[in-house]
């Protein structure tokens, strides 16, 4: 199997080359267009399997830290209208989806091979900041386990060339207020290294 692994950032990237060297990963860029731009050109350029868009992001609780979360579905959650009666998601508006199912087999592969927490990832063009943001989204997808900001772009460039696509998370800090001393980057970049470690080295999936 050939899996394209899509990252934000370079420290992203030689996390997970340095715990899997031989691992086919390009650095995308920040948010979901420009991932959605990369994925597509990366897609066009060579056949792919599977794309994964991986890397460190806030999580929301009981994750921790250090643990990995893993995608059953990827929501693109400030895609969308802002009404009197509060948040609507652009599938309520009739312009389409917000959602990306994963595949189910592969998601439970994933989290097996990983050890990871399995829920749906949100993908922001905004970073949560405060305690009330967070909560709201926590009430919109309550199995949120972890929000970043390229999900939905990978997977829309995913869906368009028709290859499977996941996300891969570790988390570095809790969604909610920012508070910079928590954060435990150092760790979540080695999380995220051995994980993709895991199912690089593994070969196929399902």
């Amino acid at each position: 199997m050939r899996l394209l692994v899509v990252t934000a950032v370079s420290a992203e990237r030689d996390a997970i080359l340095l715990a899997a060297p031989s691992a086919d990963v390009i650095v995308g860029g920040v948010g979901p267009a420009a991932a959605a731009a990369s994925t597509a050109f990366a897609l066009s350029r060579a056949p792919y399997d599977l794309v994964i868009s991986a890397g460190i992001a806030g999580g929301f609780a009981p994750l921790v830290p250090g643990d990995i979360a893993i995608a059953s579905s990827i929501v693109f959650a400030d895609l969308g209208a802002e009404t009197a009666d509060g948040f609507v998601p652009m599938s309520e508006l009739g312009f389409g989806s917000e959602r990306y199912e994963v595949q189910p087999r592969l998601a439970v592969e994933l989290t097996d091979r990983t050890g990871g927490h399995l829920g749906t990832v949100l993908t922001v063009a905004t970073v949560t900041g405060s305690a009330a943001s967070a909560e709201a989204l926590l009430a919109r997808h309550p199995d949120a386990v972890a929000e970043a900001m390229e999900g939905a772009g990978v997977a829309a460039a995913g869906v368009a060339a028709g290859v499977p696509v996941a996300e891969i998370r570790a988390v570095s800090n809790l969604v909610g207020p920012r508070d910079r001393d928590a954060w435990r980057i150092p760790e979540a970049l080695a999380a995220l290294g051995r994980a993709i470690a895991c199912v690089h080295e593994a070969g196929s999936m399902s």
